[in-house]
């Protein structure tokens, strides 16, 4: 077992299963104590009991780990409280969250509905804020902590996740947020955008030619927990196999001012294609070199 983690209580969610394991079984072995966060409802019914993240539990304990299980649903304020009050509870501290949980409803806007909508966004943004909200609190008392959430490239857009890419978006909205207001209390913010192979990436509908395991994240991960991180905040970076990437913070590109008399309609057309132009969207390139692509084998003569 390493070191990284000793000492830290780290509570992941969405822990049972892909990445969420990966990070749960990673921060053990790097001598943290974890509680293991994963939502379920046995086949009887009543209060929720979450196999997979028992079963998580028991390989920690079994590499002579310490964890913890939480069957809460992080979308609810009380859920993501639960979590952060069963660390409390059960080993005294809260210094890093992991928010790994998350679902897909994938549909086209047109066609998108509200019950497919509401979901995506309150497991992933919602149930970010929950965990946030429940430890920072604990984590400006004591003057240190970590929070981490999960985003995706795919907050530049997606064909047919709006949703999904949404959520993800808010996701960094927030983490610059938590960045900004806890600097001073020594509080750190950072977000990790993983493409590794899992349930979820298996519907992403374009080839993605880097790709890596669920452990590639946990490394990256497990990094940004620990005190060697303690001076990084208000971060995004990918991990892809053997990539690592920061993104670029949100700035301006280019900018023109009004003459006298402000604008009007015109004086934009006139400035703003010349002066300020666009900033390409490079998945839209993308998509139209795939269609170009699509449209070139159609014409192909059949073998």
């Amino acid at each position: 077992m390493g070191n990284f983690l000793a000492g830290k209580v780290i509570a992941v969610t969405g822990a049972g299963r892909g990445i969420g394991r990966a990070v749960a079984l990673a921060c053990a072995a790097q001598g943290a104590r974890v509680v293991v966060n994963d939502y379920g409802v046995s086949i009887a019914g009543g209060e929720p009991s979450s196999e997979v993240a028992e079963s998580v539990v028991k390989e920690i304990q079994a590499a002579g780990g310490e964890a913890t299980a939480v069957a809460d649903d992080v979308s609810t304020m009380a859920g993501g409280q639960r979590i952060v009050d069963t660390a409390l509870a059960q080993y005294g501290a809260i210094d890093g969250v992991v928010c790994v949980a998350g679902i897909l409803r994938e549909r086209m806007l047109f066609n998108m509905s509200e019950e497919e909508w509401d979901p995506v966004v309150a497991t992933h943004l919602k149930g970010t804020f929950t965990l946030f909200r429940a430890a920072s609190a604990v984590m400006r008392r004591q003057g240190s902590g970590t929070l981490l959430g999960f985003t995706s490239g795919n907050h530049q857009g997606s064909v047919s996740q709006a949703n999904y890419a949404a959520a993800k978006g808010g996701i960094i909205s927030l983490v610059r947020s938590a960045a900004l207001g806890l600097h001073k209390y020594g509080v750190t913010a950072n977000a990790v955008a993983p493409v590794a192979r899992t349930r979820m990436s298996a519907n992403v509908p374009m080839e993605l030619t880097e790709i890596g395991e669920p452990e590639d994240v946990a490394a990256l991960v497990v990094y940004l927990l620990s005190e060697r991180a303690r001076e990084i905040t208000g971060q995004v970076y990918t991990v892809a196999g053997p990539k690592i990437a920061v993104w670029a913070q949100p700035r301006e590109l280019r900018s023109v001012y009004a003459d006298e008399g402000g604008w009007t309609p015109e004086r934009v057309a006139e400035a703003l294609p010349g002066s300020v132009g666009t900033d390409p969207m490079p998945m839209l390139a993308q998509l139209s070199q795939m269609a170009a692509a699509a449209a070139a084998a159609k014409e192909q003569p059949q073998q």
